[in-house]
């Protein structure tokens, strides 16, 4: 059974200072932590670094360096940018017949996972692999590259869809294991995002650190069955909780 593991970014604030979260979370685990948005930031988690598994994330560059593991961008990402260009184009069709493509593969995808088909039959993958690649020719044709390093931001979609393929169709390959989304990582960051606005900014790193390592653990033990009471009554008389099973690499 492959191993995947979610990782998304968000900003917050320390102060008066803008700071970048990061998170790193299987369907059991959660870890967040402060650190810039950058690769060494990503790092300073110490749980990308050497990952062996399958990473799912958006399009962000920083993630593109983890050569130890392969990767699933996020498709809930790439859903809206195709929407975002067919507003932008909207007498071209190559955006809907990608999207139509990724939409259909994820429903055959969640097909089986919920055990309804045991695997995506060869027509499904041939028609909608087919509208997928046949789409991004089509596009690039009518984007073609401009003079120098800036290209136009349907350009820039296209040739990530035409380049990073692989990536956009992991979940194909290992419907059962892989998702099409990011959703796990983007759940793990939303209440903590509306607890700050809610509650308002930290004053210092110390005390947004401390907090992100009991969000951590409330997570984490919430995956587990656990409520908040009982992780930190857990963690205030002596018997603290601690996950179950060992996470492979």
């Amino acid at each position: 059974m492959g191993h995947v593991l979610h990782a998304d970014e968000t900003t917050t604030r320390i102060g008066t200072t803008r700071r970048w979260l990061h998170v790193a979370c299987t369907d059991f685990l959660t870890l967040l932590h402060l650190a810039p948005r950058s690769r060494a930031g990503a790092d300073a988690g110490k749980v990308l670094p050497h990952y062996r598994g399958v990473l799912v994330h958006d399009s962000l560059s920083l993630y593109a360096g983890y050569n130890s593991c392969t990767h699933q961008l996020c498709g809930a990402h790439l859903i809206r940018e195709l929407t975002a260009a067919e507003e932008d184009f909207p007498d071209q069709k190559w955006h809907q017949q990608i999207r139509w493509a990724l939409a259909g593969l994820n429903a055959q995808a969640l097909r089986v996972r919920s055990g309804q088909i045991d695997e995506i039959t060869p027509d499904a993958l041939l028609l909608h692999l087919t509208a997928f690649h046949h789409g991004i020719t089509v596009g690039l044709s009518q984007h073609p590259r401009a003079e120098g390093r800036k290209q136009s931001t349907a350009r820039n979609l296209l040739e990530r869809l035409r380049d990073q393929a692989h990536a956009v169709l992991r979940f194909v390959d290992d419907p059962r294991q892989v998702p099409f989304t990011n959703n796990c990582g983007e759940r793990a960051l939303r209440p903590v995002k509306t607890q700050l606005k809610i509650s308002g900014c930290h004053q210092s790193a110390d005390g947004a650190t401390a907090w992100l390592a009991v969000r951590s653990y409330l997570d984490s033990a919430r995956k587990h069955g656990l409520s908040a009471f009982e992780a930190i009554h857990r963690a205030f008389t002596g018997n603290l909780w601690m996950p179950p099973i060992a996470q492979a690499t």
